[in-house]
């Protein structure tokens, strides 16, 4: 599975988790923003369409490219989110990482990256590229009964349903 990351040099990078899953081999790291592979499925957290079993082939074929930056400055990053028309943006899930622990939806990337292998049905990939992360098998049995939801709805408004009706009967 091709696993791309736009690193924007906003981090602590002892805390990067791309950095740290670039170390691992569990992904490639660019830092020209010409370098991201056309096709891939773009995580954008603006985007107006969620990711989905839709996605698949997409991630098959070209892969995932996330972004690594700060949360205070991803508004700034204009630019990526202008790469790709497989834009996409992820449902409600809860971070388990050190830095966002239970904060929802504030994903580092590798959490970002996993959560799009399992919604699109790559489930052992999603699982393996937490490995090296020691709070990495927590993200997916925190966040177990909406992944799994996710990722057998099949399109993107199916996965924004079941999002809905997880916050719902939060309320």
């Amino acid at each position: 599975m091709k696993v791309t990351v736009f690193h924007a040099n906003e981090c602590d990078r002892k805390k990067c988790t791309s950095i740290k899953m670039e170390k691992l081999g569990k992904c490639k790291l660019v830092y020209n923003i010409n370098k991201i592979p056309s096709g891939a499925v773009v995580l954008n957290p603006f985007a107006q369409k969620a990711v989905s079993y839709e996605d698949y082939r997409y991630v098959h074929r070209r892969g995932v490219v996330g972004l690594d930056c700060s949360w205070n400055e991803v508004s700034s990053s204009k630019k990526f989110f202008s790469l790709s028309k497989y834009h996409r943006s992820l449902p409600f899930l809860i971070a388990t990482n050190p830095v966002n622990y239970g904060k929802p939806c504030i994903l580092s990337t590798v959490e970002a990256v996993s959560a799009t292998l399992y919604i699109t049905r790559f489930k052992d990939e999603a699982k393996d590229i937490l490995d090296g992360f020691k709070w990495g098998h927590t993200f997916l049995e925190l966040n177990h009964d909406l992944l799994e939801a996710y990722s057998e709805a099949d399109t993107s408004k199916d996965v924004v349903r079941v999002q809905n009706e997880f916050l719902e009967s939060k309320e």
